[in-house]
This record gives structure tokens, sequence and C-alpha cells, in this order.
């Protein structure tokens, strides 16, 4: 199936190159791979190299490169993968992410619970799209 017609909601509301990043990469990856999961995680890997998850939505990265251990790491690697948000940016961006986002005590933040919040939050904006 074509990636363009089962395209996550997601990707819909991003920008257009982030759509086709996913959409070329998952076509690739269905011809090499077959039809399935290992394709759709090989296009939203492709997807956050360029791009991170912002509430309900995929915006361009400052930098290009793994978004986080799991990404860095590769398929085998046991690490945890912070779902579409750039935990290898600055704090600085992830506070200005998160002011965005209107997270709450984002100022007394770890850079890890500024992840874990951004995370959380990226989720509820999602939540909140698809019900529209």
């Amino acid at each position: 199936m074509p990636a363009r017609e089962d395209m996550p909601s997601t990707l819909k509301r991003s920008p257009k190159k982030a759509q086709e990043t996913y959409a070329k990469t998952h076509d690739s990856a269905v011809e090499q791979y077959g039809e399935g999961e290992r394709a759709h995680r090989t296009a939203f890997s492709a997807v956050k190299h360029s791009f991170e998850k912002v509430g309900d939505h995929w915006e361009p990265k400052e930098e290009k490169g793994p978004s986080d251990k799991k990404a860095a790491g590769g398929r085998d690697t046991k690490a945890e993968t912070a779902g579409g948000v750039d935990a290898n940016a600055s704090k600085a961006h992830l506070m200005d992410v998160a002011k965005r986002l209107d997270v709450t005590g984002r100022s007394r933040m770890t850079k890890a619970e500024l992840v874990e919040a951004i995370q959380k939050a990226n989720a509820r904006e999602s939540r909140r799209s698809l019900k529209k």
C-alpha cells in the first residue's frame, strides 16, 4: 500500500518535506522488507533524522541527525526512544518547545524531565487533534 494513502495523522499536519520523506522511505522499505511494522519504523526513523515532533505535527530540526539514543544506536540497541522529541537538542531548545506546548514546571526540570514532559504534551496534542 502506498504510504501516502495510509500516512499517520501527525504527518498529514506536517510540512510537505516531512510527508515526502516518510512516503519515499516507507515505499522503499516496503520494496526491501515487505509491508509491515519494519517499513513503518524505517520511515519514521528517516523523518526523525530531520524533523522533531512538536505537539500534533512534525517541524524541521535545527540540525539533522539522530534524535535520541535509540536512533543513534540502530535497531538492535536496547536504548529507549524519545518518541519524536529531539532529545539530543540543547536544554534551551527543549525549554522553548516546552514553553510552546505550555508544559508547567518546565523551569525546574532537568533535560531528561523536559524530554519526558514534551513527549506527554505531544501525545496530548495528538489525541486532541484526532478528536476534532
